[in-house]
């Protein structure tokens, strides 16, 4: 099997296996949006927490509520995860000799932000719609029309109101968030299965995949989840009275909800985005370790 037919594998695998984690875990992702975006309106006066928005979901949406937003989040892994993924192993590879010749952590952990801020910038877009049709939620709850009725009807009013460079809104503070979740996940969860393996805790297997996406899924977390809150509300806002925008840029929205909502409201979301992290990975992972093992593909 030549280079190409072996990177086409790739990126089909890696499409396939992010597909099925992000169906299975997305119920947990809008709740973490929804967390993050509470608190922005002068109206969110009462406690949020993940159970109380979830009850709140059902009942306003039902449960296909906590599937808004599932097509444009899966459109986004379609490009995100196989140019992250595939682009780290190819710049993993280009390092080392052989495979037993491993790099240093602080390089994988370079590689994985590379990887992910370039698979971002491409992938944006479809994560500003992911994102938009996530919080159309709380308008359905005030008793408010949506503003989007699906993945296309969304793309055609952003750039109807905003321009195609409207796509990208928030990119800056999308692909910080992005450097930091592969520098986290995909830095910790290669040298976390080579650490196991060599020191012979198991063999790399089930065990090996399932100990290195815990620890990977909390080093994204802890990294990103400041990131993740800038990102998630960066993208959700609109123009309001006078065509303006709350927040200015990236650096604007992280010192206006320090200052008005505190330092902790940096980590809102921490706990579904864990929650959801941990999950996604096991599936991903144990998926993809799973598929390449079919295809007579090498261990990642």
């Amino acid at each position: 099997m030549n280079a190409g037919d072996r990177d086409v594998k790739k990126i089909l695998l890696t499409s396939l296996s992010a597909m099925v984690a992000e169906t299975a875990t997305f119920p947990v992702d809008l709740l973490k949006t929804r967390l993050q975006l509470h608190g922005e309106s002068i109206q969110s006066v009462r406690p949020a927490s993940a159970f109380r928005m979830a009850l709140d979901v059902t009942r306003t949406d039902g449960v296909l509520g906590m599937y808004k937003g599932l097509s444009p989040a899966i459109f986004r892994h379609m490009f995100y995860t196989p140019i992250r993924i595939v682009g780290y192993e190819h710049l993993r590879n280009s390092f080392v000799q052989s495979s037993d010749n491993s790099l240093p952590f602080y390089s994988k952990a370079v590689i994985g932000g590379i990887s992910g801020a370039i698979a971002q910038v491409i992938a944006s877009p479809a994560d500003l719609i992911k994102v938009r049709m996530q919080a159309d939620g709380r308008l359905v709850s005030q008793g408010i029309q949506p503003r989007y009725s699906g993945l296309f009807d969304a793309l055609n009013k952003i750039v109807r109101a905003e321009g195609f460079l409207g796509l990208w809104k928030g990119v800056s503070a999308n692909v910080q968030r992005a450097y930091l979740v592969n520098m986290g996940e995909l830095a910790c969860y290669d040298h976390a299965k080579r650490f196991i393996i060599e020191k012979q805790i198991c063999n790399d297997n089930i065990y090996a995949h399932t100990l290195s996406s815990i620890v990977s899924g909390l080093s994204a977390t802890a990294l990103s989840c400041p990131a993740d809150v800038v990102k998630t509300r960066m993208m959700n806002q609109v123009a309001g009275v006078e065509s303006k925008f709350k927040y200015k840029n990236s650096y604007d929205c992280l010192m206006k909800t320090v200052r008005i909502e505190g330092l902790k409201a940096l980590w809102k979301g921490f706990f579904p985005t864990w929650a959801r992290l941990g999950p996604w990975q096991f599936v991903f992972w144990v998926s993809y370790e799973k598929f390449r093992w079919i295809a007579g593909l090498q261990s990642f």
